[in-house]
């Protein structure tokens, strides 16, 4: 027994001196343990030292880390030792990281940059407006383009229903803010088009060549664009080409003044289509005569076709695109200084085409380069006298694009244009005389996007150009600023400087000239939100060095110089709402132009005839479910357009009466792919006065007469079936009309 209670005594001795000793080992580990640790802490705030909670703090590759908390401040232990990288993370921040010794990570201050967000943050958008489907910042879609009522599938005449732009019924082209037409120039995935338009007579409208079906987006600059276009001293349009389409169709058109062709063939990442049509208006004239103070000796005729090719890689896009119109019309036309109808015959042959490739390298760089070239060639004849003109031109370009981060990007390229024109009249009296220029011109461009927060945000740039036939280089700085004011509106404020070589109706008779110059100020404040878009934009443009002659028209014996000058300021405010009506989609338009201009053969400065004080447009559709239909309502308005009386001693002091249009168009749908079209346009039949031509000598009581000028017919009708043929049985042309 006494055995047992000493064994049982030390084994209880033993387990004591065991767990002494676990004890020992234990706290020694821990005070190991515990002298390897080292604490990390810190306070996170933003920009303005606001504490930021909820920020992810850590160390990279490992799992030691914490969280901010309401007043930013964190702290956690790691055993980590020496250099380690110290990461925090916050949705809708950028991403910190500082790299050290962790024994150095105390009480840290940390500020955290807001993440720029590409959906919701601050746009560039002062002098432009955006038409496609993918942009934030569209104030129009490719399908209102092309909807429009009175603008019978013409781009170009629907655009004349945004702000800035003036309607100049017997032209068609594009006038924006106090600029002649020639100061717009278009571009085709950014490409020069040298003749955008279609040849036409005098008092005739033209319209643009192109089809809008083949476009996916149009980006309308009404002044201050990028550095990357020059040669335009008033506005540019872009027009990119779709890239990859959705499905094979193919589209028929059967119209009253034609008729036309479409399809797209897919095969894997390459697609083609194709698009031809065939107009004639002699059909037309026999049902509508519209001959005032006119006689069709061969109305309006054309055939054209395009072609765009389109070849998709993971890293790449090559597309090519190609057209061709052929036109010819004969006319008759009064003149108040011919007793008899003077004579007007034309043929016109235009071929375009470009290329254009995109390759996105390492490290954020692309590479955009292609090329355009363009021949146009006229055979006019004006009573017994001939003229035949040809125009060669092309454009090169290349373009490196760099995004170093969501902040900062940079775009930089050069360009050349080659351009030769050549001229020969002939006149009944066998005399002859010929006019011609070659120039080369060069250009280089340089560009930075600096998005300082989701609030504010810079475009800087400038480009440089040297023209071979003018002898002259220019440099033209250009900056874009812009501020989100709230969620869904912002400010932006432009300048720059804007150069382009005299017309070639000046340069084919002196290429002694200058370049000509504008300056544009712009401020702008748009709002986007809830389907609704309001933008308002002041501006102002100085004008510099314009052409000058001394003699009734350009001429070749007309002296020329550089000493016109001029200014051009106003207002321009669009408001559109699809929301708020079910069904109902509007907008309005409105500017104020105040502009002045010495040029030309003007006596002095004044208002030219293009460009009235106001105008307005109202633009509906409306869809009706029941009827399966789609109607579409436009009203255009301008103020009286200023002219010359020679009668009165005051310069372009007189005005012509105001110019309405009300156009009405209705699609009907026979069923989803068959699509029955109406539309006129001045269906309300409005007395449109275009202008009036004075005498070129007085009668015999010393009064100059004159004839007034009036559109050929006061209204147009059309009616048209377009039957489309797609896989998905789905797919309809209603976005062609």
């Amino acid at each position: 027994m006494n055995q047992s209670i000493r064994t049982g005594a030390n084994r209880a001795a033993n387990g004591t001196i065991m767990r002494n000793q676990l004890l020992i080992i234990t706290l020694f580990f821990y005070a190991v343990f515990a002298i390897a640790q080292t604490t990390i802490s810190g306070t996170i705030t933003d920009t303005k030292n606001n504490p930021i909670e909820g920020a992810n703090i850590y160390l990279e590759g490992t799992y030691d880390g914490a969280s901010s908390d309401e007043n930013g401040k964190f702290s956690f232990e790691t055993s980590e030792t020496g250099t380690q990288n110290l990461i925090v993370s916050m949705i809708s921040y950028d991403t910190y990281m500082q790299a050290g010794d962790v024994s150095f990570f105390r009480e840290l201050n940390i500020q955290l940059q807001e993440a720029i967000n590409q959906l919701t943050g601050v746009t560039l958008t002062a002098g432009s407006f955006q038409a496609g489907d993918n942009s934030k910042v569209s104030v129009l879609k490719p399908l209102d383009i092309v909807t429009t009522a009175g603008a019978a599938g013409d781009f170009v005449a629907a655009l004349q229903t945004l702000p800035g732009t003036t309607t100049v019924n017997e032209d068609g082209r594009l006038f924006v803010r106090g600029g002649e037409a020639g100061e717009t120039q278009v571009f085709i995935d950014g490409l020069r088009v040298f003749q955008p338009f279609s040849a036409t007579a005098n008092n005739i409208p033209t319209r643009g060549r192109f089809s809008p079906f083949l476009f996916k987006g149009i980006t309308f600059s009404t002044g201050g664009y990028s550095a990357e276009y020059g040669q335009a001293l008033s506005s540019v349009l872009l027009l990119n080409t779709t890239d990859v389409p959705d499905q094979e169709q193919t589209d028929i058109q059967v119209m009253t003044v034609g008729g036309g062709l479409g399809h797209t063939e897919i095969w894997g990442d390459e697609s083609l289509s194709i698009n031809t049509s065939y107009i004639n208006l002699a059909p037309y004239q026999v049902l509508v005569p519209n001959d005032r103070g006119a006689r069709w000796n061969k109305p309006y005729e054309s055939i054209s076709g395009e072609a765009i090719f389109r070849s998709k890689k993971d890293k790449s896009m090559f597309k090519f695109y190609t057209g061709f119109s052929h036109a010819n019309l004969d006319i008759e036309q009064e003149d108040i200084n011919f007793d008899e109808f003077v004579g007007f015959a034309l043929k016109n042959n235009n071929l375009y085409a470009n290329s254009s490739y995109k390759h996105f390298l390492e490290n954020e760089w692309t590479l955009t380069a292609g090329a355009s070239i363009s021949l146009d060639k006229n055979d006019i004849g004006i009573q017994t006298n001939s003229i035949e003109t040809q125009e060669t031109a092309s454009h090169l370009k290349l373009k490196l694009k760099k995004n170093f981060s969501n902040r900062f990007q940079l775009n930089f390229g050069a360009e050349h244009f080659i351009t030769d024109y050549k001229e020969t009249f002939a006149a009944r009296d066998a005399f002859t005389f010929d006019a011609d220029y070659m120039d080369n011109l060069t250009g280089a461009f340089a560009e930075a996007d600096i998005f300082f927060s989701n609030s504010f945000a810079m475009k800087l740039g400038a480009r440089s150009e040297y023209s071979s036939v003018l002898k002259d280089f220019t440099v033209s700085p250009r900056i874009s600023l812009a501020y989100k004011s709230s969620a869904k509106g912002q400010f932006s404020l432009a300048y720059g400087d804007f150069y382009q070589n005299p017309l070639t109706e000046y340069l084919k008779y002196d290429q002694s000239l200058q370049t000509e110059k504008t300056s544009h100020y712009i401020f702008n404040y748009q709002y986007t939100g809830d389907g609704k878009t309001f933008r308002a934009e002041a501006y102002y443009k100085d004008y510099d060095k314009l052409t000058k002659y001394n003699t009734q028209r350009p001429q070749f014996d007309s002296e020329f110089n550089n000493l016109g000058n001029g200014y051009a300021a106003g207002l321009d405010v669009f408001w559109r709402d699809n929301q708020s009506i079910k069904n109902l989609d509007y907008w309005v338009s409105y500017s104020y132009l105040d502009t002045e201009r010495d040029y030309r053969n003007f006596e002095e400065r004044a208002t030219p005839n293009f460009a009235p004080k106001h105008n307005l447009s109202i633009v509906t559709k409306y869809f009706i479910t029941d009827w399966r239909s789609q109607v579409g309502l436009s009203y255009n308005y301008g103020s009286g357009r200023p002219y010359d009386n020679p009668n009165t001693e005051a310069f372009f002091a007189e005005k012509t009466r105001a110019y309405n249009n009300l156009s009405v168009n209705w699609a009907y749908l026979i069923s989803q792919q068959k699509i029955l079209y109406f539309s006129v346009s001045n269906v309300a039949g409005f007395k449109n006065v275009n202008g009036y031509q004075y005498a070129d000598a007085p009668n015999l009581d010393g009064i100059f007469d004159r004839r007034v000028i009036r559109p050929t017919a006061d209204a147009f009708f059309f009616v048209g079936f377009f039957w489309t043929i797609s896989d998905d049985k789905n797919k309809n042309q209603l976005d062609n009309l």
